[in-house]
């Protein structure tokens, strides 16, 4: 695996769940922008040819909540930028940043990905 990210690949962040209105998530259950900014770096798991239903169960099992997944292109059309940063307890962890320079996402480019953002799994 390297840090060459295909358009069409998927990239996956878990987002606390629903019941956390007005933090994650808005009243008519969309997705708020706020889940979106991280001044540390927007971590995402790259699906790197895997399915989603494999990425989902993954991801169920360390975090609670919600995942959503959107596609490299989401993030270039806001002119983000998604980096490769594998961890020691994950190879496929990855972050979206505002530029090469910035880290945190700007608020056209957390709107855009809120947006475009699809629910892979709701938290009962």
């Amino acid at each position: 695996m390297d840090s060459t990210f295909e358009g069409a690949e998927r990239l996956y962040r878990a987002v606390y769940p629903p019941s956390h209105p007005g933090m994650y998530w808005k009243k008519d259950g969309r997705i708020s922008p706020s889940a979106f900014a991280d001044p540390k770096g927007l971590s995402v798991e790259r699906a790197f040819y895997r399915k989603s239903e494999e990425i989902v169960e993954k991801m169920k099992k360390a975090f609670s909540g919600c995942i959503v997944s959107l596609s490299v292109q989401d993030c270039r059309d806001v002119d983000a930028v998604v980096k490769y940063l594998p961890s020691r307890d994950n190879e496929y962890h990855s972050e979206i940043h505002s530029s090469n320079t910035v880290v945190l996402l700007n608020k056209s480019q957390r709107f855009h990905l809120a947006e475009v953002a699809n629910k892979e799994y709701m938290e009962e």
